[in-house]
């Protein structure tokens, strides 16, 4: 083909058209130029005289919706076109001189360490393979290698990013970005929009800074790198892979800052945790794996935001909205998210929760078959949201209350209704006080919430994905602010009335008669609901009480003021009878003994007092334990008690039942719980009283340790896990479940026949992958004991040659970059 194209009518950009080609590209696009169909990039409506030009206009957000459409449309058929390699650069105008992009260097080790993203299994890949992971609001490094040296004056480089998932990028939703490269890193400097700039040039290598702006949207993105001349004609390099952008705590600047940089060293970075739970008078801390930096678990998040909860990539960028969305997508309910709950005793087409150890399998299992991974209950979905809010880039703990109210009628009273024989009553929906409840806190700023007499309501925020009540036709609740619930600000977004009542309802115990009887209260506890508020402290395992900054202190001046304060806010019909009542005479406490371990008979002892100075009091009632689910629904009766006393003045008595371990062990449920309770009346007066308690028998502790030299990153390592058997009989089909750094997934050994007072013992090998500390995670489970865990947290020595970063911290630099 000739040079000739007088026959084309766009003579302003025949250059395209006048380039001798030997490739088939540039052929074919002559040809069409010269038929006038408009069909080579330089000869369509958007007639580009410069890409300065247009750089500046998209930045602007000058460019009208067709322009925007052609450009995107142009763009797309070009990097799917079957003639050309997904990276190769898109050429709008040949010309020798036109600076051309060959390679890109993502500067992994680099940018992974100043973001603190190097752990990211996406960033812990082949070099082939890796993908870049980085934070918004911060600069980020790439190395350009052209085809010749940058000349300042005249050549120009442009970046356009464009959110990977979406169909219609826009300027306005912030999902489809150009800006122009600035000659130097300084003018980036306290700029909180998209920018970029070079930091230097060596030969025909370009090293720039580029910085998302803070409030981009935390997804995947493209990105195409335009070079072109300002005489005319321009090149298109497009990334191979999209990156990722997370949410940026370490900057100042982003709604999710955190200060405290060993804050997030614990809530960002560390893969490991404790999940409390048991009772309140017996608190069990269970290991808990996270793994938010392991294989898929990213991918994972970020599709359950965009696919399963469907927030538009335009605002993934909003803490409030993205944490909203993970607790509905976390449950299966509403729209097949990742875990499906269940509180039955038996889990025949699935896991028990009772089995897990991380979130690490249940995510994988999920991102791999897409389909919702059967079972979980409360800190299984608190577990997977935390996983998935520090793997974006959100701070994120594990929350535990005790004795926690689910006030299903939003009376902000938990009511409990019991016949004139001591029995409770189920009513239709009914209120309950489960043993313990776990949800998850996010930390970030909340500018959507009005100021407060204490100032803004930033900080923590409650996000509890267990599907436990609707919020907007959703089974989803929070982010509610910590301090508006401590405050009783109950009408603000999101879910403030629920976590307010599972922190701080009052218990009220109701006397049923009949249908056509009136209720008689019974009994108001103020103190039954929010105890022992807990969460892993920071840097260490062991429990942090956190109960101070749901509530003030029980029955303190401040605290009932709050509460009334909330109770006014309420129109149900029992919170405004239980205004108007008052009642309270004699006293009952139950005595446990404090360590009760599996395997054990116990006793339980109610103590009764009589506060009057004269009178001798008659009183006859029933003592019973039951077992119980931590959720606070009723099984079996184990044993019950009947009894009459005669109780001098100012005198008390003990009544006391006597439990054997053949008397409970069979009807004993997976998490050891029973509930103890008393109905008791006074004869000669109208005095009932009704009250109760929870304990559980504590289960034993695996014991793990390490056989010969302490570990080294990158070194084997033999590991032994040890359990005795604390059952008066010996233990069928023992398993542990192993999870330990270095593992993709679970180990599993199985045991023989471990007989009564027995030592069971595995032994396995490790190589931890980096320096600094790990977790190892254990559980153990049997035919006849289950649900028993164990944890070892240790620090990996540095191999001597490894090159370790400043302040001590034992963290490695993995790789060098691929261009020197």
């Amino acid at each position: 083909m000739g040079n000739q194209i007088s026959s084309c009518k766009n003579q302003k950009i025949s250059r395209c058209c006048t380039e001798s080609s030997d490739d088939e590209t540039s052929a074919s696009d002559s040809d069409a130029c010269c038929e006038c169909s408009n069909s080579c990039f330089n000869c369509r409506k958007l007639n580009r005289k410069s890409n300065v030009e247009v750089t500046t206009r998209i930045e602007k957000g000058e460019l009208n919706g067709e322009e925007t459409a052609e450009v995107r449309e142009v763009s797309q058929s070009l990097r799917t076109s079957p003639s050309r390699a997904p990276s190769v650069e898109i050429i709008d105008a040949p010309a020798p001189d036109v600076l051309t992009i060959k390679l890109v260097d993502l500067c992994i080790s680099q940018n992974g360490t100043d973001h603190h993203t190097d752990r990211y299994d996406l960033m812990r890949r082949h070099e082939r393979l890796c993908k870049l992971v980085v934070r918004r609001g911060q600069a980020f490094h790439l190395k350009l290698q052209c085809n010749r040296p940058y000349i300042h004056g005249k050549d120009a480089i442009s970046l356009i990013f464009t959110v990977a998932d979406e169909e219609k990028p826009s300027h306005g939703a912030g999902t489809l970005v150009g800006i122009a490269l600035k000659d130097s890193c300084s003018e980036l400097d306290g700029d909180v929009e998209w920018c970029a700039g070079i930091e230097k040039i060596t030969g025909d290598i370009i090293e720039i800074h580029i910085k998302a702006g803070i409030t981009a949207p935390v997804t995947k993105w493209k990105l195409d790198i335009d070079t072109k001349l300002f005489e005319g004609g321009s090149k298109t390099y497009s990334l191979p892979q999209p990156f990722y952008l997370l949410f940026n705590p370490w900057c100042k600047w982003d709604q999710v800052y955190m200060p405290k940089t060993h804050n997030l060293s614990e809530y960002v970075l560390s893969e490991g945790t404790l999940v409390f739970r048991g009772t309140y008078n017996r608190i069990r801390p269970v290991p808990w794996h996270l793994g938010q930096f392991q294989r898929d678990i990213l991918d994972c998040a970020m599709l359950v935001i965009s696919q399963i909860a469907n927030v538009s990539s335009g605002n993934r960028g909003d803490p409030v909205k993205v944490a909203r969305a993970l607790s509905a997508a976390v449950n299966y309910n509403d729209d097949n998210g990742i875990v499906v709950g269940s509180w039955e005793d038996k889990y025949p087409d699935g896991i028990s929760p009772t089995k897990w150890t991380s979130s690490v399998e249940i995510m994988q299992k999920y991102w791999k078959k897409r389909k919702p991974v059967k079972y979980g209950q409360c800190w299984i979905f608190a577990g997977v949201l935390a996983t998935a809010a520090r793997a974006l880039g959100l701070p994120s703990r594990i929350v535990t209350n005790y004795n926690s109210a689910h006030d299903r009628h939003a009376s902000l009273t938990v009511d409990v209704f019991v016949d004139e024989d001591g029995n409770r009553i189920s009513l239709d929906r009914d209120d309950s006080v489960w043993n313990y409840h776990v949800w998850t806190e996010v930390w970030m700023d909340r500018p959507d919430l009005e100021v407060g007499p204490m100032g803004g309501y930033g900080g923590w925020q409650a996000v509890d994905a267990t599907p436990q009540e609707q919020s907007d036709n959703q089974y989803r609740c929070g982010p509610a602010s910590v301090l508006a619930v401590k405050l009783g600000e109950i009408q603000k977004p999101y879910d403030h009335n629920f976590l307010y009542a599972e922190v701080n309802a009052d218990k009220v115990y109701w006397l049923y008669s009949g249908p056509t009887q009136p209720l008689k209260l019974l009994k108001k506890d103020t103190y039954a609901i929010g105890h022992f508020i807990s969460t892993k402290a920071v840097g260490e395992y062991r429990r942090e009480d956190i109960t101070n900054s749901y509530k003030y202190s029980e029955k303190s001046t401040e605290e009932r003021d709050v509460f009334l304060k909330a109770l006014r806010k309420t129109s149900h019909q029992f919170s405004r009878y239980y205004l108007n009542e008052e009642f309270n005479e004699v006293s009952f406490d139950f005595e446990l003994r404090d360590d009760i371990k599996i395997g054990e008979s116990f006793s339980v002892i109610l103590r009764i007092k009589n506060r009057s100075l004269e009178t001798t009091h008659e009183v006859s009632g029933g003592l019973t334990v039951e077992t119980v689910t931590y959720t606070g629904k009723m099984n079996d009766r184990v044993k019950a008690l009947k009894f009459l006393e005669e109780i001098e003045p100012k005198s008390t008595k003990l009544v006391k039942l006597d439990v054997s371990f053949d008397e409970y062990y069979h009807k004993l449920l997976p998490q050891s719980a029973f509930e103890i309770s008393c109905f008791v009346k006074v004869r000669g007066t109208d005095y009932d009283y009704y009250a109760t308690d929870d304990f559980r028998v504590r289960k034993p502790d695996i014991k793990i340790s390490f056989e010969g030299d302490p570990p080294i990153s990158q070194t084997p390592v033999t590991v032994v896990v040890r359990l005795l058997n604390p059952l008066p009989l010996p233990l069928h089909k023992g398993v542990f479940h192993i999870e330990a750094p270095g593992f993709e997934k679970p180990l599993i050994l199985k045991m023989p026949e471990i007989p009564v007072k027995a030592m069971a013992e595995g032994k396995f090998d490790i190589i931890p992958p980096w320096s600094g500390r790990h977790t190892i995670f254990a559980k153990f489970d049997s035919k006849e004991l289950d649900d028993v865990d164990g944890f070892l947290n240790f620090e990996a020595a540095p191999q001597p040659e490894d090159v370790l970063l400043p302040e001590n911290n034992h963290d490695i630099i993995a790789r060098t970059d691929v261009i020197a």
